[in-house]
């Protein structure tokens, strides 16, 4: 993460100073690392080479924490954004730069399934105005490109919020977990297809394996093109 929201540094452990970018880079690594329920106060401490108190500098407590997480993977959307360039296209600018976008979202969920659990779970505790910056930032990215493009604010707001959920609920799909037994190289073993009953769901039975398969880049820039051609 290279230029999260800074709160001021102070002493930190052995590895140096504290700031509240290192706090929730060392947080969102952990989690990262070890999932979710790792990540505590007194364990992020310990990471860190700090007491668990000096975190509360930067986080308050669990909650505001776990609303870092989400902060440090939108940092990172910035960086893949700010790192790449729209691609060669004849597609107008404002969608290429749509699809630029969500392609980057794609790949930073993929990076940190972990944390990426939280983006779902808190932002439908977050009012919008308390989310932080970077999280404002990607949403003022989005709405700019289609205000730019001539759309009015009622207009944006509907394709915004297709865009929002078809990305997501696309990534969602792409990390829900598919496989029994990893260790095993027989297909229908390692998916478990022996647990579901074949009479009575044939169809889901039959049609696992693909499911298992993950769509990719692709299969999201396709649908992508299918829902903007529907709203515009």
């Amino acid at each position: 993460m290279t230029h999260g929201p800074q709160t001021g540094d102070t002493e930190g452990g052995p590895q140096g100073r504290l700031s509240r970018e290192r706090v929730l880079t060392a947080a969102l690594d952990l989690v990262d690392r070890e999932g979710l329920a790792a990540l505590t106060m007194r364990r992020l401490g310990a990471e860190l080479g700090v007491e668990a108190m000096s975190l509360y500098h930067y986080a308050p407590g669990k909650n505001a924490l776990l609303d870092g997480v989400v902060e440090a993977l939108y940092v990172e959307l910035e960086d893949h954004l700010a790192a790449g360039r729209p691609p060669a296209t004849s597609a107008p600018a404002w969608r290429a730069e749509l699809h630029r976008i969500a392609l980057a979202t794609y790949q930073v969920c993929l990076d940190h399934p972990e944390g990426t659990l939280l983006i779902f779970s808190r932002m439908t505790r977050v009012p919008l105005a308390r989310r932080p910056p970077p999280i404002l930032r990607d949403h003022e990215r989005v709405l700019a490109l289609l205000r730019d493009a001539g759309y009015g604010p009622a207009h944006s707001a509907r394709i915004w919020r297709a865009f929002t959920a078809w990305v997501f609920g696309y990534v969602s799909v792409e990390l829900r977990a598919t496989v029994d037994n990893p260790n095993e190289p027989d297909p229908a073993f390692r998916l478990g297809l022996y647990r579901i009953p074949f009479q009575e769901l044939s169809t889901l039975r039959t049609t696992a394996p693909a499911l298992a398969e993950p769509g990719g880049p692709d299969a999201l820039a396709t649908g992508l093109d299918a829902l903007l051609d529907r709203f515009l």
